[in-house]
């Protein structure tokens, strides 16, 4: 898939965007729309290494898929590396820019695409994936903008570790 990219402005300082958006564990606030059974695959959910698991809801056909972020660049650029669908063979990648505007208005730039790695991949991408994706996360900005502009009942959903629970994990020290 040719590389899509969406933008939204968000009344917020960069820099709280950014620590917002490098926490994985707080993707889920603002995809769950789509990404359904999303997991942790890290116990560190924040920066360079920090990976999640789930499954794209897809009205062809449910996904899994896998994405880790592998640069993070304070408070500009976050670039993510993944897989997605059957055996995890299609490549995939997302990359937030965050640009400063007039006052506290930051510009937030997602660009994602795909490499389909068979003919059957390529032919879900033309059947619909790709607007489908891009309807997708067009709403998930406007879900982030709104968790930074209004007024929230309680903080905003995290993700967890599958099979983690915090009371039997070891303690050192």
């Amino acid at each position: 898939m040719r590389p899509v990219t969406l933008t939204t402005s968000i009344s917020a300082p960069r820099e709280e965007i950014y620590d917002f958006l490098v926490d994985l564990a707080n993707r889920v606030a603002y995809t769950d729309h789509y990404m359904k059974d999303y997991r942790l695959a890290r116990a560190n959910s924040i920066g360079v290494g920090a990976a999640a698991r789930f499954k794209l809801d897809a009205p062809i056909s449910q996904q899994w898929g896998e994405i880790e972020i592998t640069e993070a660049d304070h408070p500009r650029k976050i670039a993510e590396r993944g897989r997605i669908g059957r055996l995890g063979r299609t490549p995939t990648a997302a990359v937030y820019e965050l640009v400063q505007d007039a006052g506290d208005v930051t510009r937030v730039e997602l660009t994602i695409w795909t490499e389909p790695a068979t003919p059957f991949d390529a032919a879900l991408e033309r059947m619909g994936a790709r607007s489908w994706i891009t309807r997708k996360n067009r709403k998930a900005l406007g879900r982030l903008r709104r968790i930074f502009e209004e007024e929230q009942d309680g903080p905003p959903a995290r993700a967890t570790i599958a099979g983690y629970e915090p009371l039997k994990a070891a303690r050192f020290g």
